[in-house]
């Protein structure tokens, strides 16, 4: 018997119970087998019928419920359509999303674009990580403490001002206001711009049979892009019950800032929060557990950081080797292994920064296939395909590189290669990175050791911002630019800076190692004179002349 598949627009659905209505009076049509309506806000309905049932039919019985309907599309339902694994229900969507963040947005849209059916599930508040508890709450409060301390406040240098002439509720405030303006603007305005996406709100969990459950609801796709993300890691140190450490996202939303805080953690997360927290008054104490800060980093990079952090009064101690924590009243206490003695560090709180761990808790990977590495994160290929090749997956969720424009450059790319079958592959090969400290460090390419380990003969040149005509006219000196080339080839394999505007300088950089330039490719292109980025060219000139022995234009 051949059947027909009707979409239908539905207006009039203002809650969680309007869906059901509209669900039983389109049951009620002689000749319905299912009707699909994904939750009253997606003001759709979905129905798979005999092909002698009339869609004027469904419009009426919607409109004897009290709603009204149109029709969005009509189709007979072929074979291939029928999902014999569930039972020989119509699969309901070409595309499943599961998860609300960048990843998942740029998933959804691309399969928008090549008109597919799409849905998104999204369990917590939309947006994911970056808009809601990462990049733009903190870098909207390293902003607030960088204008702080700019205007003269420093709590570490004699200063008079204290901590209690600091607003810390209005610049939460503010930051929260922010956070939920981006958040309307860039996630919910931009679903209702795409109302062919049908919005599921809930926890998914496949079961065993290939479908995603939400509450008491399945969901069936041809393809699927997992994209949860992930959550601050608390490591099980012996006593974290006792002293209830603080993850990043609990740091931004105490209701009072503490007098002093002990960060454990050494990486971008440990030093931008650190730095902002120092800055507004708190007496900050960095332990690291690796022999120096951001080791994946140049250690000449590390060893700079360290240095202005130091100068600003924060304490940093690497090496330290955490064995348990405790509490005495309001103070919370870390027990650490420092150079072979054991030592006790005190403090109103303790920030742990040690990395995030996926959100695959109860997402039932097991029951369809899908492997994770050690640590929890779904193993990818190069095309964002799991083990299961129905089955996609992009952002922190992943062992992808856990930057926001990294899950969403991978969002659209899987969708693509779900759906269309183009094989893309996400190119990490010139990958910028930038922590948010000031001054900034920023990054592309090869470290020397890790151009070495790749079979490179390499050089480098480094270049001090003292040299720089851009930090010498803003009276701000510190930092430096390093090149590392290939011997012979002169190709530009890596860039690492620390400088004010190192957020900004990289991304030449990163064009730089993408496109294959050279040294002489650097040096022989115009800069601007008195930008920061034109250190980039002066760190190239270095190769091969003495930058004291140049003009002010780099020549």
């Amino acid at each position: 018997m051949s059947k027909q598949r009707i979409e239908l627009g539905i207006s009039g659905m203002t809650c969680a119970s309007c869906d059901k209505h509209v669900s039983h009076a389109l049951e009620a049509v002689a000749g319905v087998e299912s009707v699909n309506v994904p939750g009253w806000q997606s003001g759709k309905a979905r129905v798979i019928a005999s092909a002698d049932v009339k869609a004027d039919d469904l419009v009426q019985a919607v409109a004897n419920a009290g709603y009204s309907a149109t029709i969005r599309a009509q189709t007979p339902v072929q074979v291939q359509d029928i999902d014999l694994q569930n039972g020989g229900s119509a699969i309901d969507f070409d595309l499943l999303v599961i998860g609300g963040g960048s990843g998942g947005f740029a998933a959804a849209i691309t399969a928008s674009g090549l008109g597919k059916r799409v849905g998104m599930i999204n369990g917590g508040t939309i947006g994911g990580t970056c808009v809601n508890i990462g990049c733009v709450p903190s870098k909207t409060l390293i902003r607030a403490a960088e204008a702080w301390h700019t205007a003269g406040h420093h709590p570490f240098k004699g200063a008079t001002t204290t901590q209690s002439t600091l607003d810390w509720a209005t610049i939460r405030s503010e930051k929260d206001a922010l956070v939920s303006s981006l958040r309307q603007s860039k996630y919910v305005d931009v679903l209702a711009a795409y109302p062919d996406v049908t919005f599921i709100e809930g926890y998914a969990a496949f079961q065993e049979d290939g479908s995603v459950r939400v509450g008491d609801t399945r969901y069936t796709a041809d393809r699927y892009v997992i994209a949860t993300g992930a959550h601050p890691r608390m490591l099980p140190i012996p006593g974290i019950e006792e002293a209830e450490p603080l993850n990043s996202t609990t740091l931004m939303d105490l209701d009072a800032l503490p007098e002093s805080l002990i960060i454990l953690g050494g990486r971008a997360v440990a030093l931008e929060l650190g730095q902002t927290m120092a800055r507004l008054g708190v007496n900050v104490l960095i332990l690291q557990r690796s022999t120096r800060l951001i080791p994946d980093h140049e250690p000449e990079i590390g060893r700079a950081i360290q240095d202005y952090l130091e100068r600003e009064g924060m304490g940093v101690i690497a090496g330290v080797q955490v064995e348990r924590l405790s509490r005495e009243g309001d103070t919370r206490i870390v027990h650490a292994r420092v150079m072979g003695q054991i030592r006790a560090f005190r403090a109103d709180q303790i920030l742990m920064a040690t990395g995030r761990e996926p959100n695959t808790k109860g997402l039932g990977l097991e029951n369809v296939g899908v492997e994770t590495d050690q640590d929890g994160f779904i193993t990818i290929n190069a095309y964002q395909q799991t083990t299961n090749p129905r089955m996609f997956a992009v952002g922190d969720v992943t062992t992808n590189p856990e930057f926001v424009y990294v899950a969403a450059a991978a969002g659209g790319i899987a969708a693509s290669n779900a759906l269309v079958g183009t094989q893309k592959p996400l190119d990490l090969s010139a990958l910028p990175e930038v922590i948010f400290t000031d001054p900034q460090i920023a990054m592309v390419g090869l470290t020397e050791r890790q151009a070495r380990k790749a079979g490179y003969e390499v050089r480098s040149s480094t270049v001090t911002l003292e040299h720089v005509s851009r930090a010498l006219a803003a009276r701000d000196t510190r930092g430096l630019i390093k090149v590392i080339a290939e011997t012979g080839t002169g190709r530009i394999l890596g860039v690492h800076v620390v400088a004010a505007e190192g957020g900004e300088v990289i991304q030449t950089a990163t064009l730089a190692v993408k496109f294959g330039l050279t040294i002489d490719d650097l040096t022989s292109t115009l800069f601007p004179y008195l930008t920061q980025v034109e250190g980039l060219k002066l760190a190239a000139l270095t190769f091969d002349k003495d930058v004291a022995m140049l003009s002010c234009c780099a020549v």
